[in-house]
């Protein structure tokens, strides 16, 4: 199923979107599902790799789990508890009043939000939750930092969809029409290699775009400078983000 509003930034790297994303902190699902209504079934939706919906099936009895995108729901990871299926945010085919809670990760900025948010209410039970997420750029040491924002402010930023800056002002900018409920604060950290935080950048959409107008990629650029500070490429260093949740009951 595919809808004419999609705007697929991800399909063509789905494989590398699964293997150099970061996870979620681990106490979000906890959370979730200790402030959900019931723990019998969750949607996420825009699931892209499955990481929030792998993470949901740990504390719910069921999880679906939907993605515009027929690449990144074929290279999700899999979960008896979790099901998979190819829909547009705003055609769910779950049915009326069926989810304890609907999810969102690092996706809500591509949505058609009135649309989405009126699935939202036909698909969640009375006093369901909605709970939306997103992180911003990363940050490693004082000596790693200055060549990843040059990276940004030098090659990418103009490259980044419109949609981005939703991101960046951690969705306080995004409309979000349910009763809104006081969450805790998650860190969001990763332990990688050198490989790993360059395949990580290699999925970002900006790249993408700047190597269609370049034809070359912009981490060339910097990747002598990146493995000049970060030492032995084997080395693990901390990876952080700025993380922000949205909760909210569904009327």
């Amino acid at each position: 199923m595919s809808d004419a509003g999609f705007k697929d930034h991800f399909s063509r790297h789905a494989a590398d979107y699964r293997a150099f994303r970061p996870d979620y902190p681990p106490g979000l699902f906890a959370f979730l599902s200790s402030a959900a209504p019931a723990t019998d079934l969750a949607w996420d939706c825009g699931t892209g790799n499955g990481q929030a919906a792998v993470g949901l099936a740990g504390h719910f009895a069921r999880v679906f789990a939907t993605d515009a995108s027929a690449q990144q729901v074929a290279n999700a990871e899999a979960h008896p508890r979790v099901e998979y299926a190819v829909a547009p945010a705003e055609r769910c085919p779950l049915p009326d009043a069926s989810a304890d809670l609907v999810t969102v990760a690092q996706a809500l900025h591509w949505f058609d939000l009135d649309r989405f948010y009126a699935e939202v209410r036909r698909v969640c039970r009375p006093g369901g939750l909605i709970a939306v997420w997103t992180y911003d750029f990363h940050s490693v040491n004082p000596e790693v930092d200055p060549v990843l924002d040059r990276l940004q402010q030098e090659f990418v930023r103009p490259y980044w969809p419109a949609e981005r800056a939703l991101v960046d002002s951690g969705y306080r900018d995004l409309p979000f029409p349910f009763d809104e409920l006081p969450v805790p604060r998650f860190g969001m950290t990763a332990a990688w290699s050198l490989r790993h935080l360059l395949g990580y950048m290699n999925t970002w959409s900006a790249l993408r775009r700047y190597e269609e107008a370049h034809g070359s990629n912009p981490l060339d650029r910097i990747r002598g400078a990146l493995a000049a500070v970060w030492g032995d490429p084997a080395a693990v260093r901390a990876v952080t983000w700025n993380f922000t949740l949205r909760l909210g009951r569904v009327g």
